[in-house]
């Protein structure tokens, strides 16, 4: 295998990505105890090479080109695999540590996994944990996750897929709401309501509502004059101003169910519900954080591999 890289190169590279890590060469440099010179000059020397820019700089601040942000993020990768490498072989695989890079859709995110990351932390002290909040799909192929977590499990024979839960729906309105506009008795008195609409961001297409007769799943049309879209969490947001009807998840709302700001409607068509599944990339050395945290949320959702 012909040599690609020299020593110099390999520091200029990872002073490149302390530097686009923390937005200042300054800090960088105190953070591989160099100078700022000479991560300038690393910067530099890889901007050579590569014959692009990979920061625009002024007086006050550094920021990456469209160029440096793809040559960071996969240089972040590759010098992450590094570091798992050699714990492997040197007996320290065991221990945890590095960058945890989680995709996570926005129900999921705010009242699932963010309230469980400072435990998570406690018991892993040294893995830093970063969270994409969207509900759109991510490329593991092009995007630099560790995780996800998504409504469905992608027909992608290159991915792990486990189950954290069936979520069950409800459909919810205020009191006051109700009081103007009547309580929906039967599935089919939805039409004559104001129903907030979500948006699919992967397909644009509005979502269906959801509920169970008879002990089958049915889809429900409903309509309304308010929609949201990329976040479903403002269609729960809306509903809490006495917007409308809205469907959501049980626990988005548990709490305002049990404080009566919201009321549970179609209790007799409730039931249905939708999973939500925990993605990550075949590898034949799993990296020690990435299994550690799916260790971790397998526990609290007391799943059985």
């Amino acid at each position: 295998m012909k040599r690609q890289f020299d020593d110099l190169q390999i520091g200029s590279i990872e002073l490149f990505c302390l530097a686009a890590e923390l937005s200042s060469f300054s800090a960088a440099a105190i953070a591989a105890s160099v100078t700022p010179a000479a991560v300038s000059r690393s910067v530099s020397r890889l901007e050579g090479r590569l014959g692009v820019r990979l920061f625009v700089r002024t007086t006050r601040q550094i920021r990456l080109t469209d160029e440096g942000q793809i040559y960071f993020e996969q240089c972040r990768g590759a010098l992450a695999q590094l570091v798992d490498a050699e714990r492997q072989v040197s007996g320290q695989h065991g221990h945890p540590a590095g960058t945890l890079r989680i995709s996570l859709p926005t129900p999921y995110a705010h009242y699932r996994v963010l309230p469980l990351l400072p435990e998570f932390r406690q018991r892993h002290a040294d893995v830093r944990v970063e969270t994409h909040i969207s509900n759109r799909n991510v490329d593991f192929a092009d995007d630099v996750f560790d995780l996800s977590v998504r409504g469905k499990a992608p027909d992608d024979s290159n991915l792990i897929a486990r189950k954290l839960e069936d979520a069950e729906l409800v459909v919810v309105a205020t009191p006051g709401y109700l009081r103007r506009a009547g309580t929906p008795a039967t599935p089919e008195d939805l039409l004559r309501h104001e129903c907030i609409q979500f948006d699919m961001p992967s397909s644009g297409r509005r979502l269906v509502w959801t509920l169970r007769t008879d002990a089958e799943d049915i889809d429900v049309p409903t309509a309304g004059s308010y929609g949201c879209a990329e976040d479903v969490l403002g269609g729960v947001t809306l509903a809490r101003a006495g917007a409308g009807l809205f469907q959501t998840y049980r626990f988005v709302v548990e709490e305002d169910l049990r404080a009566g700001t919201l009321v549970e409607v179609l209790k007799e068509h409730g039931g249905a519900t939708r999973p939500f599944v925990l993605l990550y990339p075949h590898a034949r050395h799993m990296s020690s954080r990435v299994r550690a945290f799916v260790d971790f949320l397998i526990e609290k959702k007391r799943l059985v591999i």
